[in-house]
């Protein structure tokens, strides 16, 4: 259903996005990427890393690396997939937010909810994007 290939929306020397292999549908399951959680008082140590760039919000008090391919979904403003935190079982479960095409890339707002406009870190001199940014 999905792969990982070359993305031009990806920067850095790893220029990597998740692509759907087949037609999926408004609503499909896509992805669930299991989680290794950490307290985010220890959030310091990753700083130091090239991992910062690629861990979520965990509830309150934790944040979480994303197994799988979770981690390796890049960012739209626009974005034809969306996903669920599950504590139960301590995944995250991407979904399509839009019907998407074979070949498509899968994207995601990084801000968490598919509407939010706020610059994100990596954009933070930029601002939120005008319509024809987007």
């Amino acid at each position: 259903m999905i792969e990982v290939k070359h993305s031009p929306l990806s920067g850095g020397e790893f220029t990597r996005g998740v692509f759907a292999t087949r037609d999926i549908a408004k609503g499909e399951l896509i992805h669930e990427a299991p989680v290794v959680a950490y307290e985010n008082e220890e959030h310091e140590h990753i700083e130091k890393t090239i991992l910062e760039d690629y861990v979520f919000e965990y509830g309150a008090n934790h944040t979480a690396i994303l197994l799988g391919y979770g981690s390796l979904i890049n960012h739209s403003y626009t974005p034809n997939a969306t996903y669920e935190i599950s504590f139960e079982k301590h995944t995250f479960d991407f979904y399509a937010y839009t019907n998407i095409k074979a070949g498509d890339e899968i994207l995601i707002n990084y801000n968490g909810e598919e509407d939010n406009m706020d610059p994100l870190w990596f954009m933070e001199d930029q601002g939120a994007p005008s319509e024809e940014n987007k």
